[in-house]
């Protein structure tokens, strides 16, 4: 099976990285194709993909096309894509906001996959949602969610809307964590630690909780009661977050994204 990847900036890299191995390939090489000259040098120098630099060389005679451009390139590119694809083919959109009819109607093309993956994929921890069109098979279904879970795991979701609820959780998630852990990392050092040492308070104080809550069964609030006694430091804390309204911030942001997501999906 030949495999493309359209665009190799962080996410389509990071796919690209994962899948190369899989046997799916069947001893093929992965395509990558990209018009960044410094980029297709990289790429070239790995060895461990086919590298393009013109549409007309990989696209025509790829079983399977990732598409990993942003959201705001995607009209021209899939005007020149328009000519040179076969109804065959199987197109998987890693692109935020870009709804499936909208592919479906711009590539005049039916079997689409769409997805969203999110940033911890870089490290073999990530999670994508996906669903499909009704045009795809279930062996093409799966096939895909072979290669989606060489960067971590996917979850097949019953349609888009999922998806962009997705986006509001996994997909704009990191940036809420980290944004949790800048203000940690903030609240350390004021209290006088170095950087180093605040950067190991803070990472591996979420490490370690996050492997708690997956080891186990209890939900999150079952471990905040098990760590916060009455009247003690921790509870203090809490109720500095419940006085602030944090809970209702968060989830605040989670549906911006949401909302978001939706919004770019009408455009």
């Amino acid at each position: 099976m030949k495999v493309l990847v359209i665009g190799a900036g962080n996410m389509g890299l990071t796919y690209s990285e994962g899948m190369a191995s899989s046997p799916l390939l069947s001893k093929q090489k992965l395509r990558i194709y990209d018009t960044d000259p410094n980029k297709i040098k990289t790429l070239n120098e790995d060895g461990r993909f086919n590298v393009f630099s013109k549409l007309e060389d990989c696209l025509p005679k790829s079983d399977l096309v990732f598409i990993a451009v942003k959201p705001y390139h995607c009209d021209d590119l899939f005007t020149e894509m328009k000519t040179m694809i076969n109804k065959e083919q199987l197109f998987v959109s890693l692109m935020a906001g870009v709804t499936i009819e909208s592919i479906q109607e711009q590539l005049d093309t039916k079997k689409v996959i769409r997805t969203m993956p999110n940033l911890p994929a870089q490290v073999g921890k990530g999670v994508t949602s996906y669903t499909e069109s009704k045009e795809v098979s279930a062996i093409e279904l799966i096939m895909v969610r072979n290669l989606l879970d060489t960067t971590g795991t996917s979850i097949h979701v019953e349609n888009e809307m999922y998806i962009d609820a997705s986006t509001g959780i996994s997909g704009s998630g990191p940036a809420y964590v980290f944004y949790f852990m800048q203000s940690m990392l903030e609240a350390a050092l004021k209290m006088g630690f170095s950087e180093n040492d605040s950067k190991v308070l803070v990472s591996n104080t979420f490490e370690g909780a996050i492997e708690l809550f997956k080891q186990n069964s209890f939900s999150p609030q079952s471990w905040i009661d098990k760590v916060a006694s009455k009247g003690g430091t921790t509870q203090a804390a809490i109720d500095s977050m419940e006085d602030n309204n944090v809970n209702e911030l968060i989830k605040d942001a989670a549906y911006a994204a949401f909302e978001r997501a939706v919004e770019l999906g009408k455009k």
